[in-house]
């Protein structure tokens, strides 16, 4: 039976409207008694909350606080970010990930400025217009700054909708998907319907909904016995919570291997900057070579790329980390190139101090690879 057939035998009926301002009002006084206190939920501004919103995507909420403090201290208003170096904003967002986010971040506080006279356009749709603002970016803005029964669905409010209804099947998939986004707007309309007695009840309650997603309704150990929804929880009355939100097929996992050289001259780094339509656009990192899976090893490959003797390369250690599926591998050396190198002239790059290293944008791993290998300068030779 595939995911659409289980989809509509397993899921019960959407809740009567009574039902649902029941929940809505629940939810509204739970969130009113229990909510955390983030420092973007202090303001109503659309920009803070905007930049809040796209840190937040696929990012834990004690990771974005600072990086979301110290970008509000150094870009304050759509103008400050639309007047800033693309350079200087992805090093704000270093070690966030998903560079593309900064890049659409300054792309849309520019087209503000042009076509919006530097105002925060207040309309869903054209909101949704800005470069790398989606339906759910969109539709957050909309209610949380301007309190708009505009509906959002993230990763906490599926789950929380699909144990409250008994959803079967992925919820990425097409027909599923869509109809947790009708359920999320049926929860928003209520809210709206009960705005007298909550002036921003359309705001509260999105941020409710993703509220007890990311307190109670966890994906793994949900305190069912503290939420304020259980009453009304199929998949709480069923015993069933931990069979939802069903998951799809993991992806297969890609193993990538590369080398990477710290290249000195002349007390400098070599460093190069990735295209901005590129992975990581516009981050900055050492030269390096994808091995094949033939390498056996990785100095020689390394060394006839760049054109050094393999004899003057020193092994620095290992860098692991992922990319969504991908699981990449960076076998590090350090090498001291001639003043006549001939390759860096052949290859943009930019020569740098250890110092001018730290003031660059790089990937979040190889910066903190970089911020602890407290004895690299040593053996490099730099001081």
């Amino acid at each position: 039976m595939n995911a659409e057939r289980r989809h509509r035998v397993a899921t019960q009926p959407a809740a009567p409207g009574s039902e649902v301002r029941a929940a809505v009002r629940r939810l509204l006084s739970w969130f009113r008694r229990e909510a955390r206190d983030l420092p973007w939920r202090q303001t109503c501004d659309p920009y803070g909350i905007w930049i809040s919103e796209v840190m937040l995507q696929q990012t834990q909420v004690k990771t974005v606080i600072p990086y979301w403090e110290r970008w509000m201290r150094r870009l304050p208003d759509i103008r400050a970010l639309a007047e800033a170096e693309a350079e200087a904003v992805l090093k704000l967002w270093e070690g966030l990930g998903y560079y593309s986010r900064a890049r659409n971040l300054l792309r849309a506080a520019r087209e503000i400025m042009t076509s919006h006279d530097g105002r925060f356009p207040d309309e869903f749709d054209q909101v949704l217009q800005l470069p790398g603002i989606g339906r759910y970016t969109a539709g957050a803005i909309c209610s949380i700054a301007f309190n708009q029964p505009t509906p959002i669905v993230d990763g906490n409010i599926i789950r929380v909708l699909t144990r409250y209804f008994a959803v079967a099947g992925d919820p990425k998939s097409r027909a599923i998907n869509a109809d947790l986004w009708q359920r999320a707007e049926a929860w928003v309309q209520a809210a709206a319907g009960v705005g007298r007695s909550n002036e921003r009840a359309c705001s509260d309650l999105n941020q409710a909904m993703m509220e007890l997603g990311a307190t109670l309704c966890t994906p793994t150990g949900p305190r069912c016995n503290a939420c304020p929804l259980r009453t009304g929880c199929v998949a709480f009355r069923r015993g069933m919570v931990d069979r939802f939100p069903e998951r799809a097929r993991p992806a297969t996992t890609i193993s990538l291997r590369y080398a990477t050289a710290i290249v000195e001259q002349a007390g400098k780094i070599l460093v190069q900057q990735r295209a901005m339509d590129a992975v990581n656009g516009g981050l900055w990192e050492f030269p390096h070579l994808e091995l094949t899976v033939g390498n056996s090893g990785a100095v020689e490959p390394l060394a006839q790329w760049l054109r050094i003797s393999s004899d003057e390369f020193r092994a620095m250690g290992i860098l692991r980390h992922s990319i969504t599926h991908h699981r990449i591998t960076q076998e590090i050396f350090a090498v001291r190139a001639e003043k006549k190198w001939r390759w860096a002239a052949e290859n943009p790059g930019r020569w740098v101090t250890r110092q001018e290293l730290d003031t660059l944008a790089l990937t979040g791993p190889l910066r903190r690879w970089v911020d602890r290998q407290l004895d690299w300068r040593e053996t490099l030779g730099l001081r």
